[in-house]
């Protein structure tokens, strides 16, 4: 459950304008903290999302609910100029792509469904950077023995 660690794995592997460039959700919180955005040119952050609870069965000795997981990808792509020139924008697209194709149709082995895209925005501009934000969803399954 909640497999960021993952998915950042997925990403760095896929995509390598991105490579080393993932933080994590502590980093992002003092980033947002410190209203300051990373000064390289690409930046990324893999943050949990929605957990959202699914239909229940109570056998003998357990219990079992589906769940769909959301995993959240924040995506900082620095330009020369304005954030919103044309070079900024056209620049957008295959970085966007590249981070699908590398989480989309993936599963964890202990995960009974892959990964597919929930949604995808441009969240804003500022100081000469885009911030694109993108929801994966996976469903999975927890089983609890009471």
């Amino acid at each position: 459950m909640i497999r960021l660690d993952e998915v950042r794995t997925r990403i760095e592997a896929k995509a390598p304008d991105f490579a080393g460039t993932f933080g994590n959700a502590a980093q992002f919180a003092a980033m947002v903290e410190r209203d300051q955005l990373p000064q390289s040119d690409r930046a990324g952050y893999v943050l949990p999302g929605p957990l959202a609870g699914g239909t229940t069965t109570a056998a003998t000795g357990m219990f079992i609910q589906d769940f769909t997981e959301t995993v959240m990808v924040v995506l900082v792509i620095r330009h020369a100029g304005s954030a919103l020139a044309k070079g900024a924008l056209d620049e957008l697209p295959p970085l966007v792509r590249d981070v699908i194709e590398g989480v989309v149709g993936w599963g964890p082995d202990d995960a009974p469904g892959v990964f597919k895209l929930g949604q995808a925005e441009l969240v804003g501009s500022k100081n000469g950077a885009l911030v694109y934000e993108i929801h994966f969803t996976l469903h999975d399954q927890m089983r609890v023995t009471p």
